[in-house]
């Protein structure tokens, strides 16, 4: 019994590394992983249950693995599932972590279209959400 509790918690803990992660990763992709975007992170992952006695961890580890996975589809596999209201709150966060610097370039725009669809996000609410950040942080 307490190795299934253990199992079920480790389950929890790599799902939530890799939302962490996917987040990491788009930080990432302009190159320009700011502290801004790392608290960005943070608050969203405190927002989706993590331990804040955790976090540095979690944070650690979802940076290995964003380090050494292959493709997106590692870290929408278990993220597709997840309920409407947490997919938009790691939706928004995406969105905070690109117009951090109050710019979307090419490949930004590009990776969350491929994400709305990996994420099963209809493209109104995807724009919608864009929209909403945007005018916050410009």
């Amino acid at each position: 019994m307490f190795f299934d509790k253990k199992k079920s918690a480790e389950k929890d803990k790599s799902y939530l590394i890799k939302i962490a992660a996917l987040l990491i990763h788009v930080a990432k992709i302009d190159e320009k992983y700011s502290d801004e975007e790392e608290e960005i992170i943070k608050k969203t992952m405190l927002d989706l249950g993590s331990n804040q006695n955790e976090l540095e961890t979690l944070i650690a580890n979802a940076k290995k693995n964003e380090e050494n996975a292959n493709q997106i589809l590692d870290y929408t596999r278990e993220i597709k599932n997840l309920n409407e209201t947490d997919k938009i709150k790691i939706i928004k966060s995406l969105w905070k972590i690109i117009y951090s610097d109050k710019n979307a370039d090419v490949y930004e725009a590009n990776l969350m279209r491929r994400l709305a669809g990996l994420l099963y996000v209809d493209s109104k609410t995807m724009g919608n959400i864009k929209e909403q950040i945007k005018k916050e942080n410009l």
